[in-house]
């Protein structure tokens, strides 16, 4: 019964004194928003961690009656879930680790919020050059590269769009950056701007 209520309507049942509501929210919005910080994070850890303070951070938010958006539950808390994610960053002022994985992420470093000129026209070159090498990829993952990246969608609304499963949809994008990261090496790419 409660898989056909709204999100809505649940976090009205939660408030009412219906613990069940807020648990039957989780359970429909859990994989995407740890996804979600998981995809920003790379660390599984770290992330059910920060997946915990999202949470606490929403129940707090309902339970103080401040929640005012209507219809909009999962954006509000995938931004909560991506301001938690990045404000880990910010507070330990450290940069990401990059690991030599599968699930190397090369966009991971190309952004930098405080470039001095010479460095932004080097950031800009690298960014071409792997934007370039994403028109070597088969087409599917291109695909999947230009939706996840450019236009920011999740990998269910990449799944909706192109009509795939979502685990279609997030094996492209694995498949996407293991290729990347060869057509980077082969190439002599290189991801730094020191």
């Amino acid at each position: 019964m409660r898989a056909s209520l709204t999100d809505r309507q649940l976090i009205d049942l939660y408030l009412s004194g219906d613990e069940r509501a807020f648990e039957s929210l989780l359970n429909r919005h859990q994989q995407q928003i740890y996804s979600k910080i998981y995809f920003i994070v790379r660390d599984a850890d770290l992330a059910n961690d920060l997946f915990q303070d999202t949470f606490i951070k929403v129940v707090n938010t309902l339970r103080s009656g401040k929640y005012n958006e209507e219809g909009k539950f999962l954006p509000w808390v995938m931004r909560i879930a991506h301001n938690l994610s990045i404000d880990h960053f910010r507070r330990n002022k450290k940069m990401r680790m990059v690991r030599a994985t599968d699930e190397f992420n090369v966009f991971d470093t190309l952004h930098s919020d405080d470039l001095h000129a010479e460095d932004a026209l080097v950031q800009d070159q690298i960014y071409h050059d792997v934007r370039h090498l994403v028109q070597f990829l088969p087409e599917d993952q291109q695909r999947v590269v230009a939706m996840r990246i450019e236009r920011d969608l999740s990998f269910q609304e990449i799944a909706d769009e192109t009509g795939v499963s979502i685990n279609t949809a997030l094996g492209r994008m694995r498949y996407a950056l293991i290729n990347l990261r060869k057509l980077v090496d082969d190439n002599g790419v290189q991801l730094t701007a020191r």
